[in-house]
């Protein structure tokens, strides 16, 4: 079995999905990235806002990464106490969040959160993916394509684990 047969995906809600892409994709395990919008009301990116959460599409190895060490790494890179707000993002669709939907990632992901000693201040939500829906081609690899666009997230933590 390849590792394309094998491969799994999860979703996570960070903030402003251009830091967030660019430090997933460095991670080990990490097989595909893809900007996108989960658990909106829309099947399209066009129209008003529909209450989605701007997200990183994620497929992974499970034979290299485990869901909780993906966890640990996405709780570098978000504060899990603000809502709705990471950096200087402000709105709903910059919550935070942890999308899947396979029960055993949303219950590892649950089980990370819970074994915290700050589990019943942390605001990430752990629901079903719903819907999802991928951004428009801008926002793919958008730091990977524009390095000096603005970021929420400093550069050494955006590079801390690339090749």
């Amino acid at each position: 079995m390849g590792v394309a047969d094998s491969s799994e995906e999860i979703y996570f809600a960070g903030g402003c999905l251009w830091g967030v892409q660019a430090f997933i994709a460095t991670l080990p395990g990490v097989i595909f990235t893809e900007a996108g919008r989960a658990n909106g009301a829309s099947p399209s990116i066009d129209g008003p806002y529909d209450g989605y959460a701007e997200c990183v599409r994620t497929r992974f190895d499970p034979a290299v990464v485990s869901v909780a060490q993906l966890m640990a790494y996405f709780f570098e890179i978000i504060d899990p106490y603000s809502v709705n707000r990471q950096g200087p993002d402000v709105g709903q669709k910059y919550r935070t969040g942890v999308y899947s939907d396979s029960p055993s990632h949303l219950d590892q992901a649950r089980a990370f959160i819970a074994a915290r000693d700050d589990a019943e201040r942390i605001a990430v939500e752990v629901l079903e993916l719903a819907n999802y829906v991928r951004s428009a081609q801008e926002h793919q690899d958008r730091l990977a394509r524009f390095p000096d666009d603005s970021c929420h997230l400093p550069t050494e933590l955006l590079t801390k684990y690339a090749d």
